[in-house]
């Protein structure tokens, strides 16, 4: 957990809403410009395959790239935003274990931003990529952001 943002903790772990809550990561960090999370792959997490879904890793990567360009400094607080396109490769499968999903803001103004990032295995195996454009929902665009 980033101690930097005790807002993350609302955000990880028990604590995730709805979908979030299903998908079960845990926020490993966020700072300025990068998010990173972790989920222990489970049961429900796979396809008929017996490997990681494609819907999962592209859920994931959505969370971490809209988070790398909505970091909020400030506890109890938080930015947000909306997808507005999101493109994912797949590049491996794995069917257990702990995997890393890696977010960075690469660009963008006040309201609209572009994230790109990537998903790795324990053994640092490269899962999937993806590229993201977001926009900044109202109220959030000041690093103050909204009441969580």
């Amino acid at each position: 957990m980033s101690e930097t943002n005790e807002a993350v903790v609302i955000r990880g772990g028990k604590d995730l809403p709805g979908f979030h809550k299903v998908l079960g990561y845990e926020q490993v960090s966020w700072d300025e410009d990068v998010a990173v999370i972790s989920v222990e792959l489970q049961p429900h997490h796979l396809n008929l395959a017996g490997v990681i879904h494609g819907g999962v890793l592209t859920s994931l990567l959505d969370i971490a790239l809209a988070q790398a360009g909505t970091y909020c400094p400030y506890p109890g607080r938080m930015r947000k935003a909306i997808t507005l396109s999101l493109t994912t490769t797949f590049t491996g499968q794995c069917s257990g274990g702990v995997i890393t999903v890696t977010g960075q803001k690469r660009a963008g103004g006040t309201r609209i931003f572009n994230s790109s990032g990537e998903v790795r295995d324990a053994e640092g195996n490269l899962l999937a990529m993806g590229e993201g454009t977001f926009r900044v929902r109202s109220g959030s665009e000041s690093p103050e952001g909204v009441p969580v």
